[in-house]
């Protein structure tokens, strides 16, 4: 994080180091996935209630995933929505105190001298560090520009988080990766600008038309989801309905839509310091 040098509370404005960066180096998800668990673990039982809980999804999310399935001509059985409502139900119970950044995207990550420093935290959080981790599998999801992890990397990356979370903190991270893939994919905000996120059902709108945020559409950030959630419960007895469902779903997309093409695995040039601003305020 950029050091604080002033504040003035009553007009709700930071004043914060300038902070200079570069282009990050190829495999910049590694460092990255370092940073983003230090950042973590500068928090702990003792701050709860410093910030606003992490929110999961809910009952709601899960029903416009359920239509959405539908509108594909998929039915979802009732195991597997209890499937769902297990994930749903563990989402909202390991909360845990990690300082979640709340929009760690590219561009709000700069690569300085002295290794990568976080700004822009106007949507922070206490919650559970995997939800963030969970960037990387699932490209992104709140973020303008989206990138694809390569899976070498991607292995990488989340071996250096756990080493990282570990050192710091002395514990093992708590939480499950597959489950915080699950509630990104059941997110139908996340397929949209924070400015649109009113409350309409965006995964319902996929199924009529395409549009395009940032450095990809919403029908090829929902396809690389469902990919991501197949693939992390094909082998898993307790989500083996959801690895069927979403696969299924992801098949379903591309018969539709064949020209849809994968996300790509390249950060775009610049995106390393689109937000250098000395002056914060919270609106």
């Amino acid at each position: 994080m950029p050091e604080i040098l002033g504040t003035d509370p009553d007009h709700q404005i930071l004043v914060l180091e300038h902070l200079d960066a570069a282009e990050p180096a190829d495999g910049w998800m590694v460092d990255y996935a370092a940073a983003l668990a230090r950042l973590h673990a500068t928090t702990n039982a003792a701050d709860a209630g410093a910030l606003p809980r992490w929110s999961p999804p809910g009952s709601g999310d899960l029903d416009a995933f359920v239509r959405l399935a539908g509108q594909f001509g998929v039915t979802v059985a009732p195991a597997v929505r209890a499937e769902f409502d297990g994930v749903l139900e563990r989402l909202g119970y390991v909360l845990g105190n990690a300082l979640l950044h709340g929009d760690p995207c590219p561009g709000n990550d700069l690569y300085t001298r002295d290794g990568v420093r976080f700004v822009d935290f106007e949507q922070a959080s206490l919650g559970n560090g995997v939800t963030e981790l969970a960037y990387l599998r699932i490209a992104f999801p709140t973020c303008w520009c989206v990138t694809a992890t390569p899976s070498a990397l991607l292995r990488r990356a989340e071996e250096v988080y756990r080493a990282a979370w570990t050192s710091a903190t002395g514990a093992e991270p708590q939480g499950d990766l597959a489950d915080a893939c699950i509630g990104w994919l059941l997110r139908g905000d996340a397929l949209v600008e924070r400015a649109r996120r009113d409350g309409s059902d965006h995964l319902a709108r996929t199924a009529e038309r395409d549009w395009r945020w940032g450095t990809a559409t919403a029908r090829q950030r929902l396809l690389h989801r469902l990919g991501v959630v197949g693939e992390l419960t094909a082998d898993s007895a307790d989500l083996a309905g959801i690895g069927g469902l979403t696969t299924m779903m992801r098949d379903r997309m591309l018969d539709r839509w064949p020209t849809l093409q994968p996300l790509s695995p390249r950060r775009l040039p610049g995106q390393h310091g689109r937000r250098r601003t000395s002056v914060f305020r919270r609106s």
